[in-house]
């Protein structure tokens, strides 16, 4: 399977600007999935009720785009439901059918806690022979959440992980791919927020060795998801079977 990932500089609270991007960014990139930062048609903001996807316009934007394509497409955006606010990912597929996971780890240290709901519900979907996990950029401080009961291949986070923090982002995406012997693939956005904090090029793909697999043109990212390797190298260092049990109180 080949993955694409748009490393994004999110024009602040423009979502049709956005949209008009990433049909740019990946014009002549073809793929099996595409995949987009946090909040991607707007940035990571702190104002629910003026950007929340409230009339479904971002989630149309993406079944329209994985019907042009002819493959799947996932990313978060902030929606509203039922009088809340969520930081939701989905995961939409070429025929409409759409998956989401709703952040469960909101970032305490902006505030996201205060004004987005946290989500119950540790999502895995199956697309193409492969399964994903869903992450949202906080969750990958909490090993626990994404450990690997042998019920996913791939680890997607997508985030707006700023400069400051960046050595951080980098050492736990390779270690997420480690311990749970998968290929983690995290997706950050690029350029300057609303916030003024600095997002660097820090997209990566890593195996589950550790080893980077992707390769870079421009903000664009691809890699082949190679899922025999994945068994093979299982196989060889059976890890994951040694892990321990438990259950996840959420």
């Amino acid at each position: 399977m080949k993955l694409a990932a748009l490393s994004l500089d999110i024009a602040w609270k423009k979502p049709q600007e956005n949209f008009a991007r990433i049909a740019d960014g990946f014009s002549d990139t073809a793929a099996d999935l595409y995949v987009l930062p946090e909040m991607f048609s707007t940035g990571f903001c702190m104002e629910p009720a003026a950007v929340a996807d409230a009339e479904g316009a971002a989630l149309s934007w993406m079944k329209a785009f994985a019907q042009e394509k002819g493959a799947a497409v996932t990313g978060s955006v902030a929606v509203a439901e039922g009088g809340k606010y969520y930081n939701r990912m989905y995961f939409v597929q070429p025929d409409g059918a759409t998956s989401h996971y709703d952040k469960r780890h909101l970032f305490s240290y902006s505030g996201e806690d205060e004004v987005y709901t946290a989500g119950t519900q540790r999502v895995v979907v199956q697309y193409g022979g492969v399964r994903f996990l869903l992450q949202v950029c906080y969750d990958l401080r909490f090993p626990v959440f994404a450990r690997n009961r042998d019920d996913y291949d791939v680890a997607i986070y997508v985030a707006n992980w700023p400069e400051k923090r960046i050595d951080a982002w980098n050492l736990l995406l390779k270690a997420r791919a480690v311990e749970n012997m998968c290929y983690a693939v995290g997706v950050n956005r690029t350029g300057t927020d609303g916030h003024q904090l600095f997002y660097p090029e820090s997209s990566n793909i890593y195996f589950a060795d550790g080893s980077a697999v992707s390769h870079k043109t421009g903000n664009v990212l691809t890699a082949e998801l190679d899922l025999q390797a994945l068994k093979k190298h299982r196989e060889h260092f059976r890890f994951l079977q040694d892990r321990d049990d438990f259950a996840l109180n959420i």
